[in-house]
């Protein structure tokens, strides 16, 4: 059962709550995990790379993929489609390598309903692992948005009505951190890895 205890970590969580900071901390700390690169049909962005950031396809060529059948997940977010290939996930999980999915609830969902249709002993089904970041309140999300002087007041209240959605499916993940101090979430992230690791070693080796 070669590679049965590589993991597919797909986390979720609403903009603000600290997901791409935990993300990148804790690749730092496991050298041999990656990232899932995902599929597009935006125009890359000044410094972004093709195959490196995200793999840049027309949109004749991501419907066709997608009618193919060869997405885990794929959605349409503000007129621009997104997708990530089954491939890449089957890929790292065969090499052995951990892969993060940084992904939003409604891809979460489509992959933990792909999952369910898979045979018990495929890896992406064995590997799947699924945790939501959440904020210690809404008041402090919103603190953080308006924080960041980044947005206008019109985009972080939208972003606040999507977290409002976006809390409600927490209940559907494995797991559940709240990032109220970012050392002690990366702990918790930590020692969920390495429990879930811990599960697949008895059951595969």
């Amino acid at each position: 059962m070669k590679n049965k205890k590589a993991l597919l970590l797909v986390i979720s969580a609403p903009s603000g709550a600290g997901k791409s900071t935990l993300c990148n901390r804790l690749v730092k700390h496991y050298p041999h995990m990656t990232y899932s690169t995902s599929c597009t049909t935006r125009h890359p962005r000044k410094g972004e790379k093709n195959h490196e950031h995200y793999h840049f396809l027309s949109k004749t060529e991501f419907s066709t993929r997608a009618t193919n059948g060869e997405f885990i997940e794929h959605a349409e977010v503000h007129q621009n489609l997104y997708g990530t290939l089954k491939q890449t996930i089957e890929k790292a999980l065969s090499d052995g390598r951990d892969i993060i999915m940084d992904i939003d609830v409604q891809g979460a969902k489509q992959i933990r309903e792909a999952c369910k249709k898979l045979p018990p002993q495929d890896p992406v089904r064995v590997g799947f692992v699924d945790i939501f970041i959440a904020p210690p309140s809404m008041e402090e999300l919103r603190k953080r948005l308006y924080g960041r002087s980044t947005d206008t007041r019109e985009v972080i209240e939208n972003r606040m009505n999507n977290a409002e959605d976006e809390m409600k499916q927490r209940n559907h993940y494995q797991h559940q951190i709240i990032n109220d101090n970012l050392n002690e979430a990366l702990g918790e992230l930590i020692q969920v890895i390495e429990t879930e690791k811990q599960s697949r070693k008895k059951r595969f080796f």
